[in-house]
């Protein structure tokens, strides 16, 4: 390894990654993810934390309750998937990303072990994570989980708390085809005697948490059942209101297990979640007149919440630049979007990216009209040409999309 970049192209290429090349990369047991551990020296038992899950809201949250624990005073690490534009925006502590000459030597290091064990991306990532937490003596570091649950990758840690933002019908191929069964992967974080904040109340969903919370001994709590106070943050999608009352019930529980947050630490660490810990993509405002708003939203459940907020913007026409990856279901994502749009058909420059044309094509179903573009690039500057001051240029469909426009 002699860059920084042919580094990162040796993890791309050589190890599978979900979000380049989809299922095959899919792993049915931690085994891999103790191995590494074990040959790391047990790093994640050097440092407390705070387990993630969730279908919809979970970056957003570890993201709120980084930058609240950061404005605390605690040296807080940072753990989220997937990275926009830099992969070491997977790994942060107090907000700066992980040195690139970390990234090299971790990767030196340990070559040998993550070759012949045949690590996936995402196994070595979080091996990579947790060594970085515990050299650098992280207080508490907030994990997101890559997908599901139960079998992630990070799933080998005993956190402080366990938080499980809601359910809905993302990875099915993975995690089951109904919202109780997805619920039943996603509460394989509940660990014994760990307490648990649950998001959102669903129906469907709350027997499975509460089952597991039982069989764990584990205190549970609904945010959606508390009433809290009104808090400002700068993250601004109206769907944020949810991620909020989770993140509020979150620090309430953190509390009474010793963690010391004042009320002015939570209004600021609130207030300067970007300043703090670097979000993009979740409703971001890239520039007025015409005024542009990306957000990584990609299932039915997030998009439906982003793309009802779009329609309550002021504007004249409304101009789509969307891009989506080949195993999206076409037909739950699609009727979601408005007709009365100008759209700009692209593919995310990734193997899993959908062609431009069949998403053209299969849009024209739902009387989605507009052209196909050969990219990202071109779509978005397409777009950007056409639009007038009054206009809304939106980019989304997929997290590529996104990194692509930012």
């Amino acid at each position: 390894m002699k860059t920084y970049e042919e580094t990162v192209e040796w993890m791309f290429q050589q190890l599978p990654m979900y979000q380049r090349v989809g299922k095959t990369a899919f792993k049915k047991d931690l085994t891999n993810t103790l191995n590494l551990v074990e040959h790391l020296d047990h790093p994640e038992k050097r440092f407390r934390s705070i387990h993630v899950a969730g279908t919809n809201g979970k970056g957003s949250v570890s993201h709120m309750l980084a930058s609240i624990l950061q404005s605390a005073g605690y040296k807080t690490g940072l753990y989220t998937s997937p990275h926009l534009k830099d992969f070491r925006e997977r790994i942060r502590i107090n907000g700066k990303m992980i040195d690139q000459d970390d990234v090299i030597s971790f990767i030196e290091e340990n070559q040998l072990f993550l070759a012949a064990n045949k690590l996936s991306f995402f196994e070595m990532t979080v091996g990579m994570a947790f060594d970085h937490f515990a050299k650098e003596k992280a207080d508490i570091a907030v994990i997101e989980t890559g997908m599901g649950g139960r079998l992630d990758s990070t799933n080998i840690i005993t956190p402080e708390l366990s938080v499980i933002t809601n359910i809905g019908l993302d990875h099915t191929a993975f995690l089951g085809e109904t919202l109780p069964e997805i619920a039943s992967e996603k509460a394989g974080i509940i660990k014994r005697h760990i307490p648990v904040v649950i998001g959102e109340k669903q129906e469907e969903t709350t027997g499975v948490f509460l089952k597991k919370a039982e069989e764990m001994n584990a205190a549970i709590n609904f945010a959606s059942d508390g009433q809290f106070p009104e808090y400002y943050t700068d993250l601004k999608g109206v769907y944020q209101a949810k991620n909020l009352k989770t993140v509020l019930a979150s620090v309430e529980a953190l509390r009474k297990v010793g963690f010391s947050v004042s009320e002015e630490q939570l209004i600021n660490g609130l207030k300067n979640v970007k300043l703090h810990t670097g979000l993009q993509g979740r409703w971001d405002v890239l520039q007025q007149k015409p005024k542009v708003i990306c957000d990584t939203a990609h299932n039915a459940e997030g998009l439906k919440l982003v793309l009802q907020q779009l329609q309550q913007e002021n504007f004249q026409n409304l101009h789509v630049v969307l891009g989506v990856v080949n195993d999206k279901d076409l037909s739950k994502v699609l009727p979601l979007f408005p007709k009365n749009a100008r759209y700009y058909f692209c593919s995310p420059d990734v193997p899993r990216g959908l062609a431009a044309e069949m998403l053209q094509e299969a849009a024209a179903n739902y009387e989605l009209e507009g052209k196909s573009y050969t990219s990202v690039h071109q779509a978005y500057s397409a777009a950007l040409e056409n639009a007038l001051d009054e206009d809304i240029v939106f980019a989304g469909g997929s997290n590529f999309t996104v990194a692509e426009v930012l």
